[in-house]
């Protein structure tokens, strides 16, 4: 199977990052093929607003990183998203990205009710936070970062199978074990 992951975080080596390439390895043992994307990596123009993109199921933009992540996202049987939570959202990055992808994630009747494009299609979220447990819930910090994830892929009918929430990480010198088996789990979700 096609995964693809989307890497929101702009630390190579971050908590997200060693999270999701952890996932990676697993899927990779399994046989899958993956492509690993680090967002802040790519180049893209961010979207105009100009909603041509939700009759042509494509952005008219100029071709960039985007239309190569939108061929990425048809071809996929599965998406791995990972953010480390900012401001109670996902990175600007992924945003930014994902307001370029509309067109390729969901369609629109002609009253404007969203039509997924991507029905049956496995997601997992993987968010981290340094705000600690459980104050990231009681504050919506990975609750709100989560929530607007899966919204999108929600809309695109994508169905998230787990998540992974990595609170706490002031400091935090490793992560955690446990974090990591939940990661190479991801492989068996898929």
């Amino acid at each position: 199977m096609n995964i693809l992951i989307l890497n929101g975080s702009p630390r190579k080596n971050g908590k997200v990052s060693q999270l999701l390439h952890t996932a990676e390895k697993s899927l990779l043992e399994k046989g899958n093929s993956v492509t690993f994307v680090d967002v802040s990596s790519i180049k893209f123009k961010p979207c105009i607003g100009c909603m041509a993109c939700r009759s042509k199921g494509s952005c008219i933009l100029p071709q960039d990183d985007a239309h190569k992540i939108a061929e990425e996202i048809k071809n996929c049987g599965g998406i791995i998203v990972g953010s480390p939570v900012y401001w109670g959202n996902m990175n600007g990055y992924l945003k930014c990205l994902f307001d370029r992808l509309v067109g390729v994630m969901m369609g629109e009747s002609k009253h404007g009710i969203p039509i997924p494009l991507h029905k049956g299609k496995k997601a997992v979220i993987i968010t981290s936070c340094t705000t600690p447990f459980p104050f990231n819930i009681l504050a919506g910090q990975t609750t709100k970062a989560e929530k607007a994830i899966k919204e999108i892929l929600g809309y695109s009918g994508f169905k998230v199978h787990a998540k992974i929430r990595l609170a706490g990480t002031k400091g935090m010198k490793e992560v955690p074990k446990s974090a990591l088996k939940k990661a190479c789990k991801c492989a068996k979700i898929l």
